[in-house]
């Protein structure tokens, strides 16, 4: 059977975070991200989600059972370290949608579920927005935990008609996979100017 999608908004996602929250553990596990996360954090994490009327999260279901979302929220409603860039260099944050994360579990992708989670938000944005962003974090190209064979997603983010913007880099802190501690972690965002239904 295909896969449903299912958007929730603000404290509707309520009903569906710890879910959310198993997902984003499980898949960014996988490099790059490496990240090494726990329950209590995510849902940490997640909770300034219910509190923004504007944020989204879209489901992929299979069924009953979400085997994939993708979530985002005004980035003046993200975490400071995710405004910085952006305040640095006089950008208006108000004028940006921040689309946080895309998660799926492997058996589903290659499906155009990339494409659709990035629709969803896109037109959700498109109501109060002139802009779209979103961050990829940045990991040397000999790191030892790359798969063999494994290739960015640049080409596809370049084809949704984003650009990188390495001026605009963040700092957000995590556990990586066999490291003992935390570490600050460097972010490179690329941004979208959206067009509305009615310049089309």
């Amino acid at each position: 059977m295909p896969l449903t999608i299912k958007t929730l908004h603000g404290r509707d996602i309520a009903s569906a975070l710890p879910e959310i929250a198993r997902l984003r553990i499980e898949v960014f596990r996988e490099f790059p991200y490496l990240y090494e996360g726990n329950m209590a954090y995510e849902q940490h994490y997640l909770e300034r989600y219910l509190h923004c009327p504007d944020a989204i999260a879209v489901l992929a279901l299979d069924g009953d059972q979400i085997v994939g979302v993708s979530t985002g929220l005004p980035l003046v409603a993200a975490e400071e370290d995710f405004q910085k860039p952006f305040l640095a260099h006089d950008l208006p944050v108000s004028d940006y949608f921040y689309c946080a994360e895309s998660v799926l579990q492997k058996p589903h992708r290659g499906q155009g579920l990339g494409h659709q989670f990035f629709d969803h938000r896109e037109a959700h944005a498109r109501q109060k927005f002139s802009h779209t962003c979103f961050c990829a974090v940045n990991r040397p190209h000999h790191h030892p935990l790359k798969p063999p064979g494994y290739h960015p997603h640049d080409s596809f983010w370049t084809k949704r008609g984003y650009t990188r913007k390495p001026h605009l880099e963040a700092h957000f802190t995590w556990q990586d996979l066999k490291e003992e501690t935390e570490s600050k972690k460097s972010l490179t965002f690329w941004t979208k100017a959206l067009v509305s239904s009615d310049q089309l």
